[in-house]
């Protein structure tokens, strides 16, 4: 096993622990949609639950989409293993993939235990514009998506002659 490999995959593994250590500090200390304000009209904490997907997608959907995301989310974590494994040598790109399993793996477990995703990070603007309420893992997810869009703008190596 790639000592590359073995680090990648324990930054997914960081990711992971960090986004339900929150989580569940969260559940404990707030009460279902409690905001504690943390810098006055921009950031709160709160307690929220999403059984859908980004933004609250399918989130009325009846029930199936839990099944769906979470069926999806396990798939992709294992395309992501195998993806990381054999690009482990590219460093921001196989960071990105690190970074969307842990993720990926942190929302699915939420979805398999509790039928829902917790989110806790609420970020507005004067109290009018709100962002919607999102989590480590989310955070993890856009963050790695960002890299693979600057991985891609890479120049490709020539191939030798």
């Amino acid at each position: 096993m790639p000592k590359r490999f073995v680090h990648f995959m324990l930054l997914a593994l960081a990711v992971l622990i960090l986004d339900q250590s929150t989580k569940h500090l969260v559940e404990a200390l707030f009460q279902y949609a409690e905001v504690r304000t943390v810098i006055p009209g921009f950031f709160d904490l709160t307690l929220r639950y999403n059984p859908g997907a980004a933004f609250s997608f399918l989130a009325d959907a009846g029930g199936w989409q839990r099944y769906f995301f979470t069926g999806l989310a396990l798939v992709v974590s294992v395309v992501l293993v195998f993806l990381i494994k054999k690009h482990h040598a590219e460093t921001r790109y196989a960071l990105a993939l690190s970074l969307i399993l842990g993720g990926a793996l942190g929302n699915a477990i939420d979805r398999m235990v509790f039928g829902h995703v917790i989110d806790f990070l609420l970020f507005h603007w004067n109290n009018k514009w709100y962002y919607p309420a999102f989590n480590i893992a989310d955070s993890a997810i856009c963050i790695g998506a960002v890299l693979m869009v600057i991985d891609s703008f890479k120049k490709p190596e020539l191939a030798s002659q």
